[in-house]
C-alpha cells in the first residue's frame, strides 16, 4: 500500500505541481503582507498596540529585500562576465570588486553608502531606503557573481562548440545555450542569498530605515519587554524566510523539468 499523501490530484506532472507551489506561496506571501496586522492586534501588549507598525515595517523588510535581489542579481551577471571576459583590466575590475566587497563587513558598506558616497561624489542625494538598497545590491551582487561564474564554467564547452557549430553568434550562444544552464546550476547559492538577504537587510536599521527589525527595538526601547517584542519579530522572519525557500524550492524544481524536456 502507498502511504504518501500528496496534497495536488492526482496525474499532476512535477511541472504542475511546482508551478501550483510558486502560485500558492507566491499568494500566501501577499496575504500575509496585506493581513500580518490582523493576528498581530489580537495579541497583548506591547505587540497588540504596535500591531500596524510591525506591518509596515514587515512590508518594507520585504520590498527592500526584493529590489535589492534584482539589482543584485543584476550586478551579479556583469560581475560574473566581467570576471571571465578577455580583457585583462575588466577582470582585475570585477575581482578588486569581488574582493572588497566580500572582504568588507556589510554594516561598514551600509554606512559608506549613506555617510561617505555623498561626499565623495558631489550632488547624489540617496534616501536612507535608496542607500540600503544600494549597499545590500552591491553586497550580494559580488556573492551572484561568484555563484554565477562558477555556473558558467560548468556547463559543458562541448555545448557552446556545438552551438557555435550550428551558426550562432557568440552572444547569441551565451544567452540561449550557457546562462539558461548556468543560471539553473547556481540557482541554489542564489537562492541562499537571497534568504540571507532578507536577514541582513536587517542592518538598514543603522541608518535609519524604518523596517522590521527596526520597528522591533523602538517597540522593546518603549516598553522595556524585549522578550516578546523579539519572539514576534523572530517569528515574522521565519514566515518570510520559510515562503520564500518553498517559492525559489519550486522555480528550481521548475526549471529542472523544464532542462529535461
Amino acid at each position: 500500500m502507498n502511504s504518501h499523501i500528496s496534497v495536488f490530484p492526482q496525474g499532476w506532472t512535477r511541472q504542475q505541481r511546482s508551478t501550483a507551489t510558486i502560485a500558492g506561496a507566491s499568494v500566501s506571501l501577499v496575504v500575509f503582507l496585506l493581513l500580518v496586522a490582523t493576528p498581530l492586534a489580537w495579541m497583548p501588549e506591547p505587540i497588540g498596540p504596535a500591531a500596524q507598525e510591525f506591518a509596515e515595517g514587515t512590508r518594507v523588510t520585504v520590498w527592500l529585500t526584493l529590489v535589492s535581489g534584482l539589482l543584485g542579481i543584476v550586478i551579479g551577471v556583469l560581475a560574473a562576465l566581467a570576471k571571465l571576459a578577455p580583457f585583462p583590466p575588466l577582470r582585475w575590475a570585477a575581482g578588486l570588486y569581488i574582493w572588497v566587497t566580500r572582504g568588507t563587513p556589510l554594516l561598514v558598506q551600509v554606512l559608506f553608502v549613506f555617510l561617505a558616497l555623498p561626499l565623495l561624489v558631489p550632488g547624489l542625494q540617496l534616501s536612507d531606503f535608496n542607500s540600503a538598497v544600494a549597499a545590500l545590491a552591491v553586497n550580494v551582487g559580488a556573492y551572484n557573481a561568484e555563484a554565477l561564474r562558477a555556473g558558467i564554467l560548468a556547463v559543458p564547452k562541448g555545448q557552446t562548440e556545438a552551438a557555435r557549430s550550428l551558426g550562432l553568434s557568440p552572444t547569441q550562444t551565451f544567452v540561449h545555450v550557457v546562462f539558461p544552464q548556468s543560471f539553473k546550476i547556481a540557482l541554489p547559492p542564489l537562492v541562499n542569498n537571497v534568504v540571507a538577504l532578507l536577514k541582513d537587510s536587517s542592518l538598514a536599521y543603522i541608518i535609519g530605515v524604518v523596517e522590521l527589525s527596526n520597528v522591533g527595538n523602538r517597540v522593546q526601547a518603549a516598553t522595556f519587554q524585549p522578550v516578546p517584542v523579539f519572539i514576534a519579530t523572530a517569528s515574522i522572519y521565519l514566515i518570510l524566510t520559510t515562503v520564500l525557500t518553498q517559492i525559489s524550492g519550486a522555480i528550481e524544481q521548475r526549471l529542472d523539468v523544464e532542462q529535461r524536456h
